[in-house]
Protein backbone atom coordinates (compact mmCIF):
# COMPACT_ATOMS: atom_id res chain seq x y z
CA UNK A 1 0.00 0.00 0.00
CA UNK A 2 1.40 3.38 -1.03
CA UNK A 3 2.29 5.90 1.66
CA UNK A 4 -0.30 8.63 1.99
CA UNK A 5 0.09 12.25 3.03
CA UNK A 6 -0.79 13.21 6.60
CA UNK A 7 -2.10 16.22 8.49
CA UNK A 8 -3.49 16.74 12.01
CA UNK A 9 -7.05 16.13 13.24
CA UNK A 10 -7.56 19.36 15.16
CA UNK A 11 -5.85 22.64 16.01
CA UNK A 12 -3.46 22.74 18.94
CA UNK A 13 -1.46 25.60 20.51
CA UNK A 14 1.91 25.93 22.24
CA UNK A 15 2.99 29.03 24.13
CA UNK A 16 6.51 30.06 25.05
CA UNK A 17 9.33 32.53 24.73
CA UNK A 18 11.45 33.13 21.65
CA UNK A 19 15.13 32.46 22.29
CA UNK A 20 16.49 35.51 20.49
CA UNK A 21 13.66 38.02 20.84
CA UNK A 22 12.61 37.15 24.38
CA UNK A 23 8.98 37.69 23.39
CA UNK A 24 6.23 35.51 24.83
CA UNK A 25 3.82 34.24 22.21
CA UNK A 26 1.68 31.40 20.95
CA UNK A 27 2.08 29.03 18.03
CA UNK A 28 -0.95 27.12 16.73
CA UNK A 29 -0.95 24.13 14.40
CA UNK A 30 -3.92 23.79 12.02
CA UNK A 31 -4.81 20.95 9.66
CA UNK A 32 -4.19 21.62 5.97
CA UNK A 33 -5.28 20.05 2.66
CA UNK A 34 -3.20 17.66 0.57
CA UNK A 35 -0.15 19.10 -1.19
CA UNK A 36 -0.25 22.15 1.12
CA UNK A 37 3.09 21.46 2.77
CA UNK A 38 4.26 23.30 5.88
CA UNK A 39 3.53 27.03 5.96
CA UNK A 40 3.94 29.70 8.63
CA UNK A 41 1.37 32.52 8.98
CA UNK A 42 2.19 35.66 10.96
CA UNK A 43 -1.19 36.52 12.49
CA UNK A 44 0.35 39.42 14.47
CA UNK A 45 0.55 41.35 11.19
CA UNK A 46 -2.63 42.81 9.68
CA UNK A 47 -2.14 41.20 6.27
CA UNK A 48 -1.37 37.83 7.89
CA UNK A 49 1.44 36.99 5.45
CA UNK A 50 2.26 33.33 4.79
CA UNK A 51 5.82 32.04 4.52
CA UNK A 52 6.47 28.61 3.00
CA UNK A 53 8.93 26.22 4.64
CA UNK A 54 11.18 26.55 1.60
CA UNK A 55 14.99 26.48 1.56
CA UNK A 56 15.03 29.27 -1.02
CA UNK A 57 13.54 31.59 1.61
CA UNK A 58 16.38 31.09 4.12
CA UNK A 59 17.99 34.46 4.89
CA UNK A 60 20.05 33.67 8.00
CA UNK A 61 21.59 30.68 9.73
CA UNK A 62 23.09 32.47 12.74
CA UNK A 63 22.18 30.51 15.90
CA UNK A 64 19.20 29.00 14.06
CA UNK A 65 17.48 28.97 10.68
CA UNK A 66 15.46 32.02 9.63
CA UNK A 67 12.95 32.29 6.77
CA UNK A 68 11.76 35.54 5.22
CA UNK A 69 9.40 36.60 2.46
CA UNK A 70 8.68 40.21 1.47
CA UNK A 71 10.50 41.42 4.56
CA UNK A 72 8.53 39.25 7.01
CA UNK A 73 10.59 36.77 9.05
CA UNK A 74 10.16 33.59 11.06
CA UNK A 75 13.09 32.68 13.30
CA UNK A 76 14.38 29.37 14.70
CA UNK A 77 12.18 27.07 12.61
CA UNK A 78 14.39 23.95 12.62
CA UNK A 79 13.13 22.25 15.80
CA UNK A 80 9.45 22.38 14.87
CA UNK A 81 10.18 21.29 11.28
CA UNK A 82 12.13 18.31 12.61
CA UNK A 83 9.07 17.36 14.67
CA UNK A 84 6.85 17.40 11.57
CA UNK A 85 9.32 15.26 9.64
CA UNK A 86 9.84 12.91 12.59
CA UNK A 87 6.09 12.32 12.91
CA UNK A 88 5.54 12.01 9.15
CA UNK A 89 3.27 15.08 8.97
CA UNK A 90 3.20 16.66 5.50
CA UNK A 91 0.54 19.37 5.62
CA UNK A 92 0.17 21.93 8.43
CA UNK A 93 -0.53 25.64 8.67
CA UNK A 94 1.40 27.15 11.60
CA UNK A 95 0.01 30.38 13.04
CA UNK A 96 2.40 32.62 14.97
CA UNK A 97 1.59 35.77 16.93
CA UNK A 98 5.28 36.68 17.07
CA UNK A 99 8.28 36.37 14.77
CA UNK A 100 9.93 33.39 16.43
CA UNK A 101 9.10 29.77 17.25
CA UNK A 102 8.98 29.24 21.06
CA UNK A 103 12.26 27.71 22.17
CA UNK A 104 10.71 25.67 25.03
CA UNK A 105 13.54 23.42 26.31
CA UNK A 106 15.63 23.64 23.11
CA UNK A 107 14.42 20.33 21.70
CA UNK A 108 11.49 19.03 19.60
CA UNK A 109 9.82 17.23 22.50
CA UNK A 110 7.02 19.73 23.14
CA UNK A 111 6.16 19.99 19.45
CA UNK A 112 5.90 16.20 19.23
CA UNK A 113 3.55 16.22 22.24
CA UNK A 114 1.38 18.87 20.57
CA UNK A 115 1.14 16.83 17.37
CA UNK A 116 0.13 13.74 19.32
CA UNK A 117 -2.50 15.77 21.19
CA UNK A 118 -3.89 17.05 17.89
CA UNK A 119 -3.91 13.56 16.41
CA UNK A 120 -2.54 12.63 13.00
CA UNK A 121 -4.81 11.68 10.13
CA UNK A 122 -4.06 9.99 6.80
CA UNK A 123 -5.15 11.93 3.71
CA UNK A 124 -6.33 10.68 0.34
CA UNK A 125 -3.22 11.54 -1.64
CA UNK A 126 0.05 9.74 -2.30
CA UNK A 127 3.16 10.95 -0.51
CA UNK A 128 5.66 12.42 -2.97
CA UNK A 129 9.13 11.28 -1.88
CA UNK A 130 12.41 12.77 -2.95
CA UNK A 131 14.16 9.56 -4.01
CA UNK A 132 17.93 9.90 -4.10
CA UNK A 133 19.23 8.05 -7.14
CA UNK A 134 22.82 9.31 -7.18
CA UNK A 135 25.09 10.60 -4.40
CA UNK A 136 25.13 14.34 -3.72
CA UNK A 137 27.83 15.92 -1.56
CA UNK A 138 28.61 19.32 -0.07
CA UNK A 139 31.62 20.69 1.81
CA UNK A 140 32.64 23.80 3.72
CA UNK A 141 36.43 23.40 3.97
CA UNK A 142 36.91 26.26 6.43
CA UNK A 143 34.78 24.49 9.05
CA UNK A 144 35.80 20.96 7.94
CA UNK A 145 32.13 20.28 7.25
CA UNK A 146 31.14 17.47 4.89
CA UNK A 147 27.65 16.27 4.02
CA UNK A 148 26.70 13.40 1.73
CA UNK A 149 23.41 11.82 0.71
CA UNK A 150 23.32 8.45 -1.03
CA UNK A 151 20.61 6.18 -2.46
CA UNK A 152 18.67 4.11 0.09
CA UNK A 153 15.26 2.48 0.29
CA UNK A 154 14.26 4.59 3.31
CA UNK A 155 15.43 7.60 5.29
CA UNK A 156 18.44 7.24 7.59
CA UNK A 157 21.13 9.56 8.89
CA UNK A 158 24.52 9.43 10.61
CA UNK A 159 26.12 12.47 12.23
CA UNK A 160 29.57 13.13 13.64
CA UNK A 161 30.43 16.29 15.58
CA UNK A 162 33.90 17.34 16.69
CA UNK A 163 34.45 20.57 18.60
CA UNK A 164 38.08 19.64 19.31
CA UNK A 165 37.78 20.42 23.01
CA UNK A 166 38.34 18.27 26.08
CA UNK A 167 34.82 18.80 27.35
CA UNK A 168 33.14 18.12 24.00
CA UNK A 169 35.23 16.36 21.41
CA UNK A 170 34.04 13.88 18.80
CA UNK A 171 30.59 12.33 19.18
CA UNK A 172 28.49 10.20 16.86
CA UNK A 173 24.74 9.74 16.50
CA UNK A 174 22.58 7.88 14.03
CA UNK A 175 18.96 7.30 13.19
CA UNK A 176 18.25 4.20 11.11
CA UNK A 177 14.46 4.57 11.06
CA UNK A 178 12.45 7.79 11.23
CA UNK A 179 9.88 6.12 13.50
CA UNK A 180 12.56 6.19 16.24
CA UNK A 181 12.79 9.98 16.08
CA UNK A 182 10.29 10.61 18.87
CA UNK A 183 12.13 8.43 21.37
CA UNK A 184 15.79 8.78 20.36
CA UNK A 185 16.15 12.30 18.93
CA UNK A 186 13.22 14.60 19.78
CA UNK A 187 14.10 15.08 23.50
CA UNK A 188 17.70 16.15 22.73
CA UNK A 189 18.31 19.79 23.57
CA UNK A 190 20.44 22.46 22.01
CA UNK A 191 23.78 23.28 23.61
CA UNK A 192 26.22 26.15 23.90
CA UNK A 193 29.72 26.74 25.19
CA UNK A 194 30.10 29.12 28.12
CA UNK A 195 32.20 31.60 26.12
CA UNK A 196 29.47 31.72 23.46
CA UNK A 197 26.81 32.23 26.12
CA UNK A 198 28.77 35.10 27.64
CA UNK A 199 29.11 36.79 24.25
CA UNK A 200 25.43 36.35 23.41
CA UNK A 201 24.34 37.68 26.79
CA UNK A 202 26.74 40.64 26.65
CA UNK A 203 25.43 41.61 23.21
CA UNK A 204 21.77 41.06 24.14
CA UNK A 205 21.40 38.42 21.40
CA UNK A 206 19.45 35.81 23.39
CA UNK A 207 16.86 37.83 25.26
CA UNK A 208 14.86 34.68 25.89
CA UNK A 209 17.86 32.66 27.00
CA UNK A 210 17.43 30.59 30.14
CA UNK A 211 19.44 27.82 31.73
CA UNK A 212 16.41 25.58 31.14
CA UNK A 213 16.64 25.64 27.35
CA UNK A 214 20.28 24.79 26.63
CA UNK A 215 23.07 22.53 27.87
CA UNK A 216 26.03 24.75 28.77
CA UNK A 217 29.52 23.27 28.27
CA UNK A 218 32.40 24.89 30.15
CA UNK A 219 35.66 24.61 28.22
CA UNK A 220 37.83 26.89 30.36
CA UNK A 221 38.65 27.56 33.99
CA UNK A 222 35.90 29.62 35.64
CA UNK A 223 36.02 31.41 38.98
CA UNK A 224 33.41 31.25 41.71
CA UNK A 225 32.77 34.96 41.18
CA UNK A 226 31.80 34.28 37.55
CA UNK A 227 29.56 31.41 38.63
CA UNK A 228 27.83 33.68 41.15
CA UNK A 229 27.21 36.28 38.43
CA UNK A 230 25.61 33.60 36.24
CA UNK A 231 23.43 32.51 39.15
CA UNK A 232 22.22 36.09 39.62
CA UNK A 233 21.67 36.58 35.90
CA UNK A 234 19.48 33.49 35.59
CA UNK A 235 17.86 33.84 39.01
CA UNK A 236 19.37 30.61 40.31
CA UNK A 237 20.42 30.00 43.94
CA UNK A 238 23.70 28.41 42.83
CA UNK A 239 25.52 27.54 39.62
CA UNK A 240 28.43 25.12 39.52
CA UNK A 241 30.36 23.04 36.98
CA UNK A 242 29.68 19.31 37.11
CA UNK A 243 32.31 16.61 36.65
CA UNK A 244 31.43 16.10 32.99
CA UNK A 245 32.10 19.78 32.25
CA UNK A 246 28.56 21.08 32.01
CA UNK A 247 26.76 23.54 34.26
CA UNK A 248 24.40 22.07 36.83
CA UNK A 249 21.39 23.52 35.05
CA UNK A 250 20.58 20.22 33.30
CA UNK A 251 21.40 16.53 33.25
CA UNK A 252 22.22 14.88 29.94
CA UNK A 253 19.46 12.60 28.64
CA UNK A 254 21.95 10.69 26.49
CA UNK A 255 25.73 10.67 26.73
CA UNK A 256 25.86 11.82 23.09
CA UNK A 257 22.96 14.28 23.39
CA UNK A 258 24.84 17.08 21.55
CA UNK A 259 25.41 14.85 18.50
CA UNK A 260 21.77 13.76 18.60
CA UNK A 261 20.65 17.38 18.69
CA UNK A 262 22.81 18.19 15.67
CA UNK A 263 21.13 15.26 13.93
CA UNK A 264 17.77 16.82 14.84
CA UNK A 265 18.89 20.11 13.28
CA UNK A 266 19.93 18.39 10.06
CA UNK A 267 16.50 16.75 9.76
CA UNK A 268 14.72 20.06 10.38
CA UNK A 269 16.85 22.02 7.93
CA UNK A 270 16.63 19.39 5.17
CA UNK A 271 12.84 19.33 5.49
CA UNK A 272 13.01 22.72 3.74
CA UNK A 273 13.50 20.77 0.50
CA UNK A 274 9.72 20.27 0.73
CA UNK A 275 9.50 16.50 0.38
CA UNK A 276 10.22 13.50 2.60
CA UNK A 277 13.50 11.89 1.61
CA UNK A 278 14.47 8.36 0.69
CA UNK A 279 18.23 8.33 1.09
CA UNK A 280 21.03 7.93 3.62
CA UNK A 281 22.70 11.09 4.94
CA UNK A 282 26.20 11.24 6.39
CA UNK A 283 27.01 14.56 8.09
CA UNK A 284 30.39 15.51 9.54
CA UNK A 285 30.44 18.69 11.64
CA UNK A 286 27.08 19.95 10.33
CA UNK A 287 25.60 23.37 11.07
CA UNK A 288 22.63 25.41 9.90
CA UNK A 289 24.56 27.15 7.10
CA UNK A 290 25.90 23.88 5.71
CA UNK A 291 22.58 22.08 6.19
CA UNK A 292 20.58 24.63 4.21
CA UNK A 293 23.19 24.96 1.47
CA UNK A 294 23.22 21.16 1.23
CA UNK A 295 19.41 21.17 0.92
CA UNK A 296 19.71 23.58 -2.02
CA UNK A 297 22.40 21.40 -3.58
CA UNK A 298 20.18 18.31 -3.33
CA UNK A 299 17.17 20.05 -4.82
CA UNK A 300 19.16 21.68 -7.61
CA UNK A 301 20.80 18.36 -8.41
CA UNK A 302 17.41 16.70 -8.75
CA UNK A 303 15.87 19.56 -10.75
CA UNK A 304 18.80 19.86 -13.16
CA UNK A 305 19.28 16.15 -13.77
CA UNK A 306 19.44 15.26 -17.46
CA UNK A 307 16.51 12.97 -18.26
CA UNK A 308 18.17 11.10 -21.14
CA UNK A 309 18.80 8.00 -19.09
CA UNK A 310 15.40 7.63 -17.43
CA UNK A 311 12.21 5.97 -18.69
CA UNK A 312 10.34 5.93 -20.92
CA UNK A 313 12.71 4.23 -23.36
CA UNK A 314 11.72 3.50 -26.95
CA UNK A 315 12.89 -0.10 -27.22
CA UNK A 316 11.59 -0.35 -30.80
CA UNK A 317 13.48 2.66 -32.17
CA UNK A 318 16.26 2.20 -34.71
CA UNK A 319 19.15 0.96 -32.52
CA UNK A 320 22.46 2.71 -32.19
CA UNK A 321 24.10 -0.75 -32.34
CA UNK A 322 22.33 -4.00 -33.21
CA UNK A 323 23.53 -7.46 -32.14
CA UNK A 324 25.92 -7.77 -35.10
CA UNK A 325 27.53 -4.42 -34.25
CA UNK A 326 27.88 -5.50 -30.62
CA UNK A 327 29.61 -8.74 -31.64
CA UNK A 328 32.25 -6.64 -33.45
CA UNK A 329 33.02 -4.77 -30.22
CA UNK A 330 32.63 -7.31 -27.41
CA UNK A 331 34.54 -10.62 -27.32
CA UNK A 332 31.57 -12.39 -25.65
CA UNK A 333 29.43 -14.88 -27.53
CA UNK A 334 26.14 -16.69 -26.74
CA UNK A 335 25.16 -17.88 -24.24
CA UNK A 336 27.31 -15.29 -22.49
CA UNK A 337 26.54 -12.30 -24.70
CA UNK A 338 23.94 -10.54 -22.53
CA UNK A 339 23.26 -7.31 -24.46
CA UNK A 340 20.87 -7.45 -27.42
CA UNK A 341 21.15 -3.87 -28.68
CA UNK A 342 22.23 -0.36 -27.80
CA UNK A 343 19.40 2.17 -27.93
CA UNK A 344 21.35 5.39 -27.37
CA UNK A 345 24.91 6.52 -26.85
CA UNK A 346 26.60 9.85 -26.20
CA UNK A 347 29.94 11.03 -24.81
CA UNK A 348 28.77 10.42 -21.24
CA UNK A 349 26.00 7.82 -21.31
CA UNK A 350 24.70 4.63 -22.89
CA UNK A 351 21.28 2.98 -22.94
CA UNK A 352 21.28 -0.73 -23.83
CA UNK A 353 18.77 -3.56 -23.47
CA UNK A 354 18.39 -7.28 -22.89
CA UNK A 355 15.24 -9.32 -23.60
CA UNK A 356 14.85 -12.07 -21.01
CA UNK A 357 13.49 -15.34 -22.41
CA UNK A 358 12.61 -18.62 -20.72
CA UNK A 359 14.99 -20.22 -23.23
CA UNK A 360 17.99 -18.76 -21.37
CA UNK A 361 20.13 -21.76 -20.30
CA UNK A 362 20.44 -20.66 -16.65
CA UNK A 363 16.68 -21.02 -16.07
CA UNK A 364 17.05 -24.82 -16.25
CA UNK A 365 18.61 -24.95 -12.82
CA UNK A 366 18.04 -21.52 -11.26
CA UNK A 367 14.69 -21.57 -9.42
CA UNK A 368 13.15 -23.69 -12.24
CA UNK A 369 9.69 -23.65 -10.65
CA UNK A 370 9.74 -19.85 -10.26
CA UNK A 371 12.38 -18.65 -12.75
CA UNK A 372 14.20 -15.36 -12.21
CA UNK A 373 17.33 -13.96 -13.77
CA UNK A 374 20.33 -14.45 -11.47
CA UNK A 375 21.55 -11.22 -9.91
CA UNK A 376 25.13 -11.98 -10.91
CA UNK A 377 24.07 -12.11 -14.57
CA UNK A 378 22.22 -8.80 -14.23
CA UNK A 379 25.50 -7.33 -13.01
CA UNK A 380 27.38 -8.99 -15.88
CA UNK A 381 24.86 -7.65 -18.43
CA UNK A 382 25.29 -4.14 -17.03
CA UNK A 383 29.05 -4.60 -17.12
CA UNK A 384 28.86 -5.62 -20.79
CA UNK A 385 26.78 -2.53 -21.59
CA UNK A 386 29.40 -0.47 -19.76
CA UNK A 387 32.11 -2.25 -21.73
CA UNK A 388 30.48 -1.23 -25.03
CA UNK A 389 30.36 2.35 -23.78
CA UNK A 390 34.02 2.38 -22.74
CA UNK A 391 35.26 0.71 -25.94
CA UNK A 392 33.32 3.26 -27.98
CA UNK A 393 35.82 5.86 -26.72
CA UNK A 394 38.73 4.32 -28.68
CA UNK A 395 39.33 3.82 -32.36
CA UNK A 396 39.35 0.20 -33.52
CA UNK A 397 37.56 -1.07 -30.38
CA UNK A 398 37.90 -4.66 -31.59
CA UNK A 399 41.60 -4.43 -30.70
CA UNK A 400 40.82 -3.75 -27.03
CA UNK A 401 39.09 -5.45 -24.10
CA UNK A 402 37.44 -3.96 -21.05
CA UNK A 403 38.22 -5.40 -17.64
CA UNK A 404 36.25 -4.37 -14.58
CA UNK A 405 38.31 -3.29 -11.58
CA UNK A 406 35.47 -2.67 -9.14
CA UNK A 407 31.73 -3.10 -8.92
CA UNK A 408 30.43 -1.30 -5.81
CA UNK A 409 27.16 -0.57 -4.03
CA UNK A 410 25.10 -2.99 -6.11
CA UNK A 411 21.45 -3.03 -5.03
CA UNK A 412 18.78 -5.43 -6.29
CA UNK A 413 15.36 -3.82 -6.00
CA UNK A 414 13.05 -6.23 -7.83
CA UNK A 415 13.02 -9.62 -9.56
CA UNK A 416 13.65 -9.98 -13.30
CA UNK A 417 11.66 -12.83 -14.85
CA UNK A 418 11.12 -14.35 -18.31
CA UNK A 419 9.25 -11.93 -20.56
CA UNK A 420 10.91 -8.84 -19.06
CA UNK A 421 12.87 -6.38 -21.14
CA UNK A 422 15.72 -4.98 -19.06
CA UNK A 423 17.08 -1.57 -20.06
CA UNK A 424 20.52 -0.67 -18.74
CA UNK A 425 21.14 3.05 -18.39
CA UNK A 426 24.73 3.97 -17.57
CA UNK A 427 26.30 7.39 -17.10
CA UNK A 428 29.94 8.44 -16.85
CA UNK A 429 30.83 9.57 -13.31
CA UNK A 430 33.96 11.46 -14.40
CA UNK A 431 36.42 11.81 -17.28
CA UNK A 432 38.21 8.70 -18.56
CA UNK A 433 41.83 8.93 -17.37
CA UNK A 434 44.62 6.57 -18.45
CA UNK A 435 42.03 4.14 -19.75
CA UNK A 436 40.16 3.93 -16.42
CA UNK A 437 36.47 4.75 -16.44
CA UNK A 438 34.03 5.21 -13.52
CA UNK A 439 30.30 4.78 -14.21
CA UNK A 440 26.98 4.63 -12.41
CA UNK A 441 24.29 2.38 -13.85
CA UNK A 442 20.66 1.45 -13.35
CA UNK A 443 18.64 -1.43 -14.75
CA UNK A 444 14.97 -0.77 -15.50
CA UNK A 445 12.00 -2.97 -16.30
CA UNK A 446 9.42 -0.51 -17.55
CA UNK A 447 9.77 2.54 -15.32
CA UNK A 448 10.91 0.53 -12.29
CA UNK A 449 14.53 0.31 -11.15
CA UNK A 450 15.37 -3.37 -10.63
CA UNK A 451 19.11 -3.03 -10.01
CA UNK A 452 21.79 -0.35 -9.73
CA UNK A 453 25.50 -0.07 -9.00
CA UNK A 454 28.82 1.70 -9.55
CA UNK A 455 31.30 0.29 -12.07
CA UNK A 456 35.02 1.00 -12.57
CA UNK A 457 36.63 -0.45 -15.71
CA UNK A 458 39.94 -0.28 -17.55
CA UNK A 459 40.60 -0.51 -21.31
CA UNK A 460 43.54 -2.77 -22.18
CA UNK A 461 44.83 -3.47 -25.66
CA UNK A 462 44.67 -7.14 -26.67
CA UNK A 463 47.87 -9.09 -27.18
CA UNK A 464 48.75 -9.67 -30.80
CA UNK A 465 48.21 -13.23 -31.86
Amino acid sequence: MADKQKTINKSVSISGTGLHTGKLGTMTFHSAPVNHGIKFRRIDIDSKPVIDADVDLVISTARGTTLAKNGVCVYTIEHVLAAFMGMGVDNVLVDLDMEEIPIKDGSSKYFISALKEAGITVQNAKRDYLVIEEPVSFELPDSKTKLLIEPADDFSISVVIDFETDVLGQQKAELDDIVKFEREIAPCRTFVFLHELEYLLTNNLIKGGDLKNAIVFVNRQISQEELDKLADLFNKPKVKVKENGILNNLDLIFQNEPARHKLLDVIGDLSLIGKPIKGHITAYRPGHKANTEFAKEIRNNINNKVMLKKPPFDIYAEPYYDINDIKKILPHRPPFLLVDKVLKMSDNHIVAMKSVSLNEPYFVGHFPDEPLMPGVLLVEAMAQAGGIFVLNSVSEPELYSTYFLKINDVRFRSKVVPGDVVVFSIELSGPIKRGICSMHGKAYVGDKVVMEGHLVAQIIKNKEK
